[in-house]
């Protein structure tokens, strides 16, 4: 079937994927005991990946190549090093899958299958990759098809499509159904084959909210010419510029018919694939790339950070393990945590104190921070390191540091000469920096004042604080405080630079002591208190130094606290449990993705200037306070995701808009819910907020199933900046609760932004 075949003739031609077509045998690896044979083979969608047991009867599973983010080499994952003895690195690969699913582990029976498994993957991803719009439809309503052909003769009867439409989350009539088929059902044999179920698929999907728009603009209601398209952009898109050549680029883009490209006009196909694409979605374009200044000081943005990196699920019991810090450098985490103990054989050790979360060695912490620091973004990493170890272990961290990270590792100031302010994201491309405890200051180290070995606390104050803040285990905290005058190795002190971990005392003590390169850590809630009492003190202070916000120590289960209010303070470094998803992680996420996706995203210039004074409790009071007008009109939603695994229930779908930002903006408001249709529902809500800190506002658009006798399910969520929002007609591509997308879900709006007058 035409429809299934999408792959170009190139790829068909791959012998790699010829050879996966007819599948082979590997070892599936979970540990170093556990390693079983299972048959893998490409499927003919060149999309699946199919795989079974010899033994397990017909039980198989599949995956999607769209589920992949990257194919690794040789032994890159633990398991795979664990078993490194037994299987030699070139018959070895890993699968690593988007969002938080873990890994697949394989070992081929030889080096040249291994190798064709690997080029052929690589090439699937990368043709995905490569796929415009309109393949992707055509990609997705085959996936349709196959899931619907029961009996897998290439051909569609009705009662098939009838219970595609309720996989699809259609809730339709029979008689409408039917009508449908036999409109579709050209050839008039009683089945939809290939070209015919295209039809039906696009009678079932027609979009009249986007036609009523296309109609209001078009003179002749059958297509827009290129004046009509001009008018739309400078209208409702508010684009500005030269609008007759925006407009005419956007017919050779998009446009799928030659006719009307001659005629300088655009159908209303064409109209639908631009109000598709990224042009037309509601995240500016010209925002995604690095468009802001990367040279001011550090302490100027705000930096993607994760807590307890090590950790793969809760706090207690959970799997340490390097491939957190691999996933949290891959979502372009840029402040990494490494709670660092002594282990056997002199080796230290990474894990979580006190509980019984498995432990890692810290050289392969630090080999996969310089392996993946700055794959995806060239700005610096901080590692933060929380010492406890003694002297002996402290020289050989310092020593895996050095041997491991060479001129990565930032060991002195960037001119040589003793420093007068933070250095910038610009200035430190490429840079690892450290943050510790640091035997005496920078100055000191200029004078040759440092002594061999002087003492030093190791255990950080703050998480010694944070525990006996929040009454936990009165009696470890005491053995944990007589211990804690330990002392600290010079040559861990010699790589602390600009990043000298302090304990904090008050605004006022900084003031006047502090010092620029000085960061001091704050469990969430000790941050709130100085929240509340000091707001426009705690941003004044950040915008001199570093600070650091984590989650209190009884969020066991790695939960995550709203990063926003941090934000509203000005605190750069903002910890979060990357592996926890949820609305902190997508706050988060949306934040920065903004500015290249690399980590660092500029603070607004009255958190930057120390004499603007700003409070977020009362943005009013702001020299240049311009509030605005934020309204929304939620249209419609297209091909929402099942949420409820029973084979007929269809989604109620709502949807949720919040705002988050300084606390007068704070709000959520909903649509309606309607009954039974996640396929297309229409709204035609309108939703409005008066935001008084449009700079820090971040607006989360939720999808949920609306139950009325339990909590409403999930079906997905997007969330952006408010400065990267484009207004007019615009589609939302929603995503999962894990951050990954799930095409073709979307949300139709239409967006104004004003000042309020």
């Amino acid at each position: 079937m035409r429809l299934l075949v999408l792959c170009g003739a190139g790829i068909r031609g791959d012998d790699n994927l010829q050879s996966m077509l007819v599948g082979t045998v590997m070892r599936k690896i979970k540990s170093r005991t556990w390693k079983k044979q299972r048959y893998f083979k490409l499927q003919d969608d060149y999309m699946t990946i199919w795989y079974k047991s010899k033994k397990a009867g017909n039980t198989h599973s599949t995956f999607s190549v769209s589920d992949l983010e990257a194919i690794r080499e040789g032994h890159q994952s633990e398991v795979l090093l664990s078993i490194a003895d037994e299987f030699p690195a070139d018959r070895c690969f890993t699968l690593v899958f988007r969002g938080r699913r873990g890994n697949l582990d394989l070992v081929a029976e030889s080096a040249e299958e291994a190798q064709s498994w690997i080029r052929g993957m690589r090439k699937l991803i990368e043709n995905l990759e490569n796929m415009g719009e309109r393949e992707k439809l055509d990609q997705w309503i085959g996936d349709w098809f196959k899931k619907a052909d029961k009996n897998h003769d290439g051909r569609m009867n009705f009662k098939e499509v009838r219970d595609l439409l309720k996989m699809m989350n259609v809730d339709m009539n029979e008689h409408h159904a039917h009508r449908l088929f036999t409109m579709a059902d050209k050839s008039q044999s009683g089945t939809l084959e290939d070209d015919e179920f295209v039809l039906f698929y696009k009678m079932l999907t027609q979009r009249e909210d986007v036609l009523r728009v296309f109609q209001e603009y078009s003179a002749d209601g059958q297509k827009l010419s290129q004046s009509d398209l001009g008018d739309f952009l400078r209208e409702e898109q508010l684009v500005g510029g030269d609008i007759q050549q925006h407009a005419k680029q956007l017919i050779d883009h998009y446009e799928p018919s030659d006719t009307a490209k001659m005629l300088n006009a655009m159908t209303f196909d064409g109209f639908l694939m631009y109000l598709g694409s990224a042009e037309g979605s509601i995240f500016n374009p010209q925002r995604r790339g690095v468009y802001q200044d990367m040279s001011q000081p550090l302490c100027h943005y705000f930096i993607s950070s994760s807590h307890n990196t090590y950790l793969m699920e809760d706090q207690l019991r959970g799997q340490s393990s390097v491939e957190g810090y691999i996933r949290a450098l891959s979502r372009g985490c840029r402040c990494v945590e490494v709670d660092c103990w002594d282990g056997a054989n002199g080796e230290p050790i990474v894990y979580h104190g006190h509980t019984f979360t498995s432990k890692i060695l810290f050289k392969d912490v630090v080999n996969a921070v310089s392996k993946y620091a700055f794959k995806v973004s060239e700005y610096p990493v901080i590692l933060s390191i929380e010492n406890h170890c003694g002297v002996e272990q402290q020289r050989v961290m310092a020593q895996h540091l050095n041997h491991i990270l060479g001129d990565k590792l930032l060991k002195s100031t960037l001119d040589g000469r003793a420093p007068i302010g933070l250095p910038s994201p610009e200035d430190l491309k490429g840079k690892i920096l450290l943050k510790a405890k640091k035997i005496g200051g920078l100055e000191e180290s200029f004078n040759g004042m440092v002594e061999d070995s002087l003492n030093g606390e190791i255990s950080d104050e703050d998480d010694v604080a944070e525990i006996d803040d929040d009454n936990l285990h009165r009696e470890s905290v005491r053995r944990r405080l007589k211990k804690s005058k330990q002392r600290l190795s010079k040559e861990l002190s010699d790589c602390v630079v600009y990043c000298k971990s302090v304990h904090f005392s008050s605004f006022k003590h900084s003031r006047i002591h502090s010092k620029f390169y000085e960061v001091a850590s704050f469990t969430e809630s000790k941050a709130r208190k100085h929240l509340r009492e000091a707001g426009a003190e705690f941003v004044h202070h950040n915008s001199r130094q570093l600070t650091r916000v984590y989650p209190t120590g009884f969020r066991t289960d790695s939960s995550n606290f709203n990063p926003q209010e941090m934000w509203n303070a000005g605190c750069q470094i903002v910890a979060l449990n990357f592996q926890t998803a949820g609305e902190g992680m997508d706050l988060n996420d949306g934040l920065f993705s903004q500015n290249g996706s690399c980590g660092y995203t500029l603070k607004p210039s009255f958190m930057r200037e120390a004499e603007k004074r700003f409070d977020p409790e009362t943005p009013q009071k702001r020299n240049d306070y311009q509030p605005v007008v934020l309204t929304i009109q939620v249209i419609s939603g297209q091909q929402l995701p099942k949420v409820n695994i029973k084979e007929h229930s269809i989604v109620d779908p709502l949807v949720r808009v919040e705002i988050h930002g300084v606390p007068m903006d704070q709000a959520k408001q909903e649509t309606r819910y309607i009954e039974n249709n996640g396929f297309n529902p229409v709204w035609y809500d309108t939703l409005r907020f008066t935001i008084h800190t449009p700079e820090l506002a971040m607006v989360r658009f939720v999808v949920e199933d609306y139950d009325k006798t339990s909590k409403n399910d999930f079906v997905g969520q997007y969330t952006l900046p408010l400065s990267c929002m484009q207004q007019g007609y615009r589609h939302i591509h929603l995503l999962s609760k894990d951050g990954t997308c799930i095409p073709p879900s979307s949300l139709f709006v239409h967006i104004r932004i004003r000042d309020l007058e």
